[in-house]
């Protein structure tokens, strides 16, 4: 995530704003190569940069976001001021976390019965990746594997069942 306190000091070192090294570090490359020409728009640019640039950084923090959720994946931007180790675990944290999240939005979805295919389609994971993360589940005690009418393997969210007119739910219960 970008720091406002990083902006701001940016915006101190690169004259006043003059240079738009901050723009750049929010990823606004077209308006930071603008500020670097034009002395900060003569100044006005920054100071209006010096107004909005909590406004900013929240803006580009959105961004990001944005970009990650999009994705299914931790972004390619990231800050430089977080350790290497640090960083490795947040991707693995937000991957782990978005593919538990899309299997529960599907187990939701299918009534509580989710196939290691329907999980690899939403989460633009392999079929193995979306099998393991199943088991993983099914490990944890979360989910139950089960048998369908038609012979499939399909693995079983007890809590998504309630209510639900799946055709081989019945089978289940």
């Amino acid at each position: 995530m970008y720091s406002t306190g990083i902006a701001y000091l940016l915006w101190l070192i690169s004259g006043v704003g003059a240079l738009g090294f901050h723009r750049f570090y929010l990823g606004k490359f077209g308006t930071g190569l603008l500020f670097m020409v034009t002395g900060g728009l003569g100044g006005i640019g920054s100071f209006y940069d010096l107004l909005t640039l909590p406004m900013q950084v929240r803006e580009a923090n959105l961004r990001l976001a944005y970009r990650e959720a999009i994705d299914g994946r931790y972004a390619t931007r990231q800050p430089r001021h977080f350790a290497k180790d640090f960083k490795t675990s947040m991707r693995e944290d937000i991957k782990k976390d978005s593919l538990e999240r899309v299997i529960l939005k599907t187990a939701k979805n299918n009534y509580g019965i989710v196939t290691p295919s329907e999980v690899a389609v939403e989460s633009g994971m392999s079929i193995d990746q979306a099998k393991s993360a199943l088991e993983k589940l099914v490990s944890k005690g979360h989910a139950d594997i089960r048998v369908s009418k038609s012979g499939s393997m399909v693995y079983f969210f007890q809590e998504f069942s309630k209510g639900g007119n799946h055709p081989d739910l019945e089978d289940f219960l």
